[in-house]
């Protein structure tokens, strides 16, 4: 990794100037030859965030602090800071007051909250229980290929599962996973594991879902949904398409969930 995250602002035009600090290295965002520029901090936020990708702060680990950074990196603290508060703001870091900042993990109530936004109208906290319907390995499809970057026929795992929320069937999910990434992600494993799914992928597959894309719509059930779901036939659901990213802005899930409204609202805050 460079010890100085920003070329000589002046290398294109005098290719013989000398670099304050340390050559930048190829890891370096902005170089000589880059067609644009990015703010320093942006600089530091993706040399943070190569360190992320890397494994070098695994979830749930301290990062250095932000003196030790800025040593680091060769800038000032106050553009450590600035970089590290938009990795917060991304919930990709965890500011924790009096101990440091630490790798966000989906074990955290508020990550949980960011990928299940599934409420009582009567604002109780209702737990649910994930009841697995299957899991197997399959060749994806050219739609599922398409949305997991992947080649049509490459291997993926599938996942079929209920949350019930107070013993009744509210969810229905199906989740499809790239099988390379997912390698020995068996019904056994599913089945032993009670956290949440997110977590699951994180801790034992080294895949940190950053952020996701959702389509809603509002469907009728059709017999094999309604079936599951314990509804009628043409019963009013709530349809939630979603293809989830990690870092890279790389696609590792793509989820098709159906949602029994009754008694719940789907919350999205906007900023």
């Amino acid at each position: 990794m460079s010890a100085n995250p920003v070329s000589n602002a002046n290398s294109s035009a005098n290719s013989s100037a000398p670099e304050s600090g340390a050559r930048a290295s190829a890891s370096t965002p902005a170089t000589a030859t880059s067609p644009t520029f990015s703010p320093l901090y942006q600089q530091i936020k993706g040399l943070i965030t190569q360190s992320l990708v890397s494994g070098e702060w695994k979830p749930g680990e301290i990062i250095p602090s932000e003196v030790e950074l800025a040593a680091r990196y060769k800038v000032s603290q106050g553009t450590v800071r600035k970089a590290i508060d938009e990795l917060a703001a991304e919930n990709l870091l965890v500011r924790r007051q009096g101990k440091g900042t630490f790798v966000a993990t989906h074990n955290e109530e508020r990550a949980q909250f960011r990928f299940l936004r599934l409420l009582a109208d009567d604002g109780a906290e209702h737990p649910h229980v994930s009841k697995l319907l299957e899991c197997r390995r399959l060749r994806a499809s050219a739609e599922i290929a398409r949305q997991l970057d992947l080649k049509p026929a490459d291997p993926v795992v599938l996942i079929k599962r209920l949350l019930q929320f107070d013993s009744e069937s509210t969810v229905l999910d199906e989740i499809w996973l790239p099988g390379g990434v997912f390698r020995g992600l068996t019904a056994e494993r599913l089945a032993e594991y009670k956290g949440p799914l997110y977590a699951m992928f994180e801790a034992d597959f080294g895949t940190r879902m950053i952020r996701a894309s959702e389509k809603i719509r509002a469907v009728a059930a059709d017999p094999s949904v309604a079936d599951l779901l314990n509804v009628p036939a043409g019963f009013p659901l709530l349809s939630v398409e979603r293809v989830s990213y990690t870092y890279g802005d790389r696609p590792v899930e793509v989820r098709r969930g159906w949602y029994v409204t009754t008694g719940y609202y789907y919350q999205n805050d906007l900023s």
